[in-house]
């Protein structure tokens, strides 16, 4: 049966409304953090694409916290253009690994998600894979992406109109190893038609590719 909960963790700006799912079977193997799409175009934790990246985890062997940004349903706090966003991410992730301290830890995120945990991934030193969904390629500067370590995995629409895949190709050009770019056939920048795809191909990328057979 599967097991979800819902928690309050202490953020930045107040407390952050989350999600936690354990898998259904087996003993976890990691855990992972999901965040959602931008909260000012209507972006929650209960996003399509964010509850198949949610599932995947799941179906991998990882327990998954998603939670609401700052000012997105029951979380506290407003907007802040994803700044203090980060540090929303960076609070959930700490309280996630203070539950679980002898699991290795994934993050990964939708379009304004994926930039949130790129930057925090970027940043720290022992994430196992940061993986990123629907990234916008517009905007915001991302040369901090050409120095950044953390093993990267990018997951895109074909069609995905804010991140077109030419300029995601000549972006992922110059970013620093170790990386990985995979299309995935669609007909948006939500995977319009292609959910069931995508959500199959994160499990794989997850199982094979990410987490060891005996991750702790």
């Amino acid at each position: 049966m599967r097991k979800i909960e819902t928690h309050f963790v202490a953020g930045p700006a107040g407390r952050l409304e989350a999600l936690l799912e354990e898998p259904e079977t087996g003993a976890p193997r990691a855990v992972a953090l999901v965040c959602h799409p931008h909260p000012l175009y209507g972006g929650t934790m209960h996003n399509k694409v964010v509850y198949r990246m949610a599932r995947a985890l799941r179906h991998a062997g990882c327990v998954v916290l998603r939670f609401n940004f700052r000012g997105v349903g029951r979380s506290e706090g407003i907007h802040d253009q994803g700044r203090g966003e980060v540090e929303d991410a960076r609070a959930c992730l700490a309280w996630l690994r203070a539950r679980y301290p002898d699991l290795p830890y994934v993050l990964a995120g939708f379009s304004f998600g994926s930039r949130v945990v790129l930057r925090l991934g970027c940043g720290v030193r022992d994430a196992r894979a940061v993986i990123a969904a629907g990234f916008p390629t517009l905007r915001e500067p991302l040369d901090f992406l050409g120095v950044c370590g953390a093993p990267k995995i990018f997951l895109q629409s074909t069609q995905d109109e804010h991140g077109p895949r030419g300029e995601l190709e000549a972006l992922f050009a110059e970013m620093a190893e170790p990386k990985r770019l995979e299309f995935i056939p669609a007909a948006d920048h939500f995977f319009k038609n292609a959910l069931d795809e995508f959500e199959q191909r994160m499990r794989e990328v997850v199982t094979a590719d990410i987490l060891p057979a005996h991750a702790n």
